[in-house]
């Protein structure tokens, strides 16, 4: 299959629009051609490409910052002399100065298809100055490795943050490409945007399930997303981040793995498919021990669980990440009704809103785990509404 870059750089008909124009690129580690040379040496070895300034999401160009809020600075390309600007510094939107410096920006992110994820808020940030500025955008497409599957609640009415850029479910099922049309129609904005579309993406097809596995290295798009197991975790983990429960920052695993020096994995295990057997379909769940060296419970054992969804016992369709999440903490609610499950700090610069409340996009799973009487039919009630929703308003965006 073929990427929107590879078929930029190999297509010079698709690149005649760009003769003279002055050309910026929004790119990170993993924005990498087949042979994994980087997009930007890419594109600056093309004679009929200018460039002319690149900008870096969260975590940066590099990739080199390894936790949320931590903030990358501007600067000048060593060996290409253009500047690069940081999406997240001082600024998360694009200012004047900065989209004075192009005529035309591409966009060769890839994403993980969860919407907490904020490569996803920088696309939108980056339509809205496009739209302000007069400005074309070309998003240069990449699979969506959690493939097509649609799950969560759906971001609530004055929920959104950079972390929830738009009301969608936690897992979407779509690419950038067809995310940047659906900014474009609900938010109503008038700008020049193309799609250099995907070649040969089978999203349903085995073992990749939207990522061609075996085919394309995997390059972190982020320091924490270090495998596909991650991303198919993630829609589910990325919750932890709002709990005093180790998420796996600080081992080789992270969002694939949780736990506390002060839960007892074994009785969580053995509690969850009492509660709702059909939530861990497609994934086997195994009892671990691991030590962060750093981040929460940093040198401290903890009592672990992994999911595990790399082998035979992986059903693309039935598994249930976010499901299973919030059936852990159910449990660990059920046996320790005082646990200090939830954090209260800033997340993402929100700063009078809970975590996991923000991550959610509402107060509503955090509701369901912490009312006794609460089952899981009274989550799904209102979960399979707003997946069914979103099914039906993605569809006029698919691209593939």
């Amino acid at each position: 299959m073929k990427f929107g870059i590879d078929r930029l750089l190999e297509d010079s008909n698709l690149r005649k629009p760009l003769s003279g124009k002055r050309v910026a690129l929004l790119a990170h580690p993993a924005s990498v051609t087949p042979d994994l040379t980087h997009s930007l040496d890419a594109l600056a070895n093309l004679p009929d490409i200018k460039l002319s300034a690149a900008f870096g999401p969260q975590h940066g160009l590099r990739g080199d910052k390894q936790d949320n809020m931590m903030e990358s600075a501007d600067f000048i390309d060593p060996i290409r002399g253009i500047p690069v600007f940081s999406l997240y510094g001082g600024v998360r939107r694009p200012t004047d100065a900065m989209m004075d410096t192009f005529d035309v920006l591409l966009v060769d992110l890839q994403d993980l298809g969860c919407r907490i994820y904020t490569f996803i808020t920088t696309l939108r940030y980056v339509l809205e100055a496009a739209a302000s500025h007069k400005k074309s955008v070309w998003i240069l497409d990449r699979p969506n490795p959690a493939g097509r599957p649609i799950e969560g609640l759906t971001l609530r009415p004055s929920w959104e943050s950079f972390v929830g850029a738009g009301t969608m479910p936690m897992r979407h099922g779509m690419t950038m490409g067809e995310l940047a049309r659906w900014f474009i129609t609900t938010l109503k904005l008038d700008v020049e945007c193309q799609v250099i579309t995907l070649q040969g993406w089978e999203p349903d097809a085995a073992p990749g399930y939207g990522w061609p596995l075996g085919e394309r290295t995997w390059i972190n798009p982020s320091p924490n997303a270090p495998n596909l197991w991650m991303t198919r975790c993630y829609a589910g983990t990325v919750m932890l981040e709002g709990t005093t429960l180790s998420e796996g920052r600080g081992t080789t695993r992270p969002l694939e793995l949780f736990g506390a020096p002060d839960i007892n994995a074994h009785a969580l295990i053995k509690t969850m498919p009492k509660l709702a057997p059909h939530w861990l379909s497609g994934c086997r769940l195994r009892e671990c021990w691991f030590e962060p060296t750093f981040h929460k419970h940093a040198g401290q054992l903890c009592s672990g669980v992994q999911i595990h969804v790399e082998d035979a016992s992986y059903n693309h369709e039935a598994f249930r990440p976010w499901r299973l999440q919030a059936l852990a903490f159910k449990a660990l609610r059920l046996q320790h009704p005082d646990y200090p499950l939830w954090l209260d700090f800033p997340y993402e610069y929100e700063l009078d809103r809970l975590a996991i409340d923000v991550i959610n996009g509402s107060p509503l799973l955090r509701e369901w785990v912490d009312d006794a009487h609460a089952i899981p039919a009274d989550l799904d009630d209102i979960t399979l509404a707003d997946e069914r929703a979103w099914e039906e308003e993605r569809r006029d965006f698919l691209l593939y």
